[in-house]
């Protein structure tokens, strides 16, 4: 029962000022009442406005979960990888990144959240010319509405077909999966179909694009490496010409020689190189013929009695002689010099005499003769070499030049070399196709609406009431003036109470006091 309190200064009714705090009166601290109890009160006093406030939400949310049209979510998961499978062993022609960097991934995200991604869909899918798509999204009259306008039917074309982009692009949902590399392509609408189709197509297109990329990628270097490779092919020729001119002006000739260097280029050696070498080894041989003669005839002191030792006619003259000497002395034993046998023994032994001289002397004469030879031959191979010398030495200076142009043409051969060797791996890599995006699971017909989510929505409902009728209540609490307690009547004016005042009908309190006589 409301009840007004009066003190004995006022008279009849009094003006109190109004409240500053919640249940506080001036002067008192309001450290004296906790704060959670002050507004438990509050809630307690206004519990119905409250309670109405949760309720009214509460029919909001669900008047709204009822009226909402059921959305569907199609999911269609994808795995990014760095790199594709390797099937030839050939770089790619994009740098590759490390481990842990989240640039190559987030670029990918970007591009699956692309406009130009969006317009392969809508092309693949023809949406454009769709009027359930349009009747889906922005009512029955949608594709009229975007049909109608300025331009003919190519306008009308492009409207539509960039509506159906905005439509895409506003209900995709991108949610990679965290420490993976997988990606989950989520595209929400009123039909379950379209939403699975739509999911599909935007992991199918997405593959198409990267590979389009990596081919466009792979097509561009090679017209580029074709372009360079006519350019050096026509250096190259170029260079050969000239260095090939040069060493028929200069009478250069160089051989090949097997093996090649530290860089692998094939070596060459000039002919004037190779002549001198063998012209020296010659000329070491004849020098050492030359030395062995002139030994030989030094042992044999202006004699042959070295050679002749040696000599198997000599030795059988020198053999004869002996046997005859012997002959000659067993026979002066018993005759006289004057016999006949003793003197034809002594003829026939000047005779041998005779004949190893002559031996001897022929023998001399032909180390003399080997030795004048040797010396000869000697002298012409040294000539021979001194002109060399100077031959090779004239052509070392003129092989300066020789050898700028050798190294243009090594150069320019290299740089050919690399780019056909490099232009020919790009063209298998660009045959083989590899891809490093691939799906994972395509998406499902959903069997069962994502959207509205009843709990969910009646979840927020509920705490939406809660927080607008705590603050209704707080508000009213704050701007009534009215006082409920006597206490505080009291406590605010500083004033005993000296009595109380009920108000009721008067009838009722009639009766009442009836009651009590």
């Amino acid at each position: 029962m409301n009840e007004v309190s009066l003190t004995r200064e006022e008279g009849r009714h009094a003006s109190l000022p109004p409240r500053t705090r919640l249940d506080t009166a001036p002067g008192e601290d309001s450290t004296a009442v906790p704060i959670i109890m002050q507004y438990f009160r509050v809630a307690i006093r206004w519990r119905w406005l409250i309670l109405g406030t949760i309720a009214v939400a509460l029919l909001i949310g669900v008047v709204l979960t009822l009226l909402a049209t059921p959305l569907y979510t199609a999911t269609s998961r994808i795995e990014i990888n760095r790199e594709g499978v390797r099937i030839v062993n050939v770089d790619d022609l994009q740098p590759k990144s490390s481990a842990v960097d989240l640039e190559f991934y987030q670029t990918q995200y970007g591009l699956l959240r692309s406009r130009s991604l969006a317009e392969r869909v809508a092309r693949q899918l023809r949406l454009a010319q769709s009027r359930e798509f349009f009747a889906a999204f922005s009512g029955p009259d949608a594709f009229e509405s975007l049909s109608r306008g300025p331009g003919g039917p190519g306008a009308a074309r492009d409207r539509r077909f960039r509506a159906a982009v905005d439509i895409l692009l506003g209900n995709l949902d991108i949610s990679p999966i965290r420490g993976s590399r997988l990606v989950d392509i989520r595209w929400t609408s009123p039909d379950a179909r379209l939403s699975a189709a739509i999911a599909n197509a935007w992991a199918s297109g997405f593959i198409e694009s990267n590979l389009e990329r990596r081919f466009e990628a792979t097509a561009y270097a090679r017209r580029f490496l074709e372009q360079r490779l006519e350019q050096l092919r026509g250096r190259l020729e170029q260079s050969e010409r000239q260095l090939v001119g040069y060493a028929s002006n200069e009478a250069i000739i160089n051989i090949p020689i097997p093996g090649t260097d530290a860089a692998g280029r094939s070596q060459e050696r000039s002919l004037t190189a190779d002549s001198l070498a063998a012209l020296n080894t010659e000329l070491a041989a004849a020098t050492a013929d030359r030395v062995r003669a002139e030994s030989r005839i030094r042992q044999s002191g202006g004699g042959a009695v070295a050679e002749a030792l040696q000599n198997p006619a000599i030795g059988n003259l020198r053999q004869r002689r002996a046997e005859a000497a012997a002959e000659h002395a067993r026979l002066l034993i018993q005759f006289e010099p004057g016999y006949p046998a003793v003197q034809a023994l002594a003829a026939q032994i000047e005779q041998l005499d005779r004949s190893i001289a002559r031996e001897e002397s022929r023998i001399q004469s032909s180390l003399r003769n080997a030795y004048q030879n040797s010396v000869d031959r000697e002298r012409s191979l040294a000539q021979g070499v001194e002109s060399l010398k100077q031959s090779f030495l004239d052509q070392r200076r003129r092989s300066i030049q020789y050898n700028i142009f050798q190294r243009d043409v090594d150069t320019n051969r290299e740089l050919y070399d690399g780019l056909l060797q490099r232009y020919k791996e790009i063209g298998i890599a660009g045959g083989v196709g590899t891809n490093n995006v691939s799906i994972v699971d395509p998406a499902q017909v959903p069997q069962r609406p994502s959207r509205p989510r009843p709990i969910i929505n009646l979840l927020i409902a509920f705490l939406a009431g809660v927080m607008v009728g705590v603050g209704l209540a707080l508000v009213r609490e704050q701007i009534d003036e009215t006082i409920t307690d006597p206490s505080d009547l009291e406590k605010r004016v500083g004033l005993p109470l000296l009595g109380a005042i009920p108000k009721t009908d008067f009838e009722a309190t009639m009766e009442t006091v009836a009651d009590l006589i």
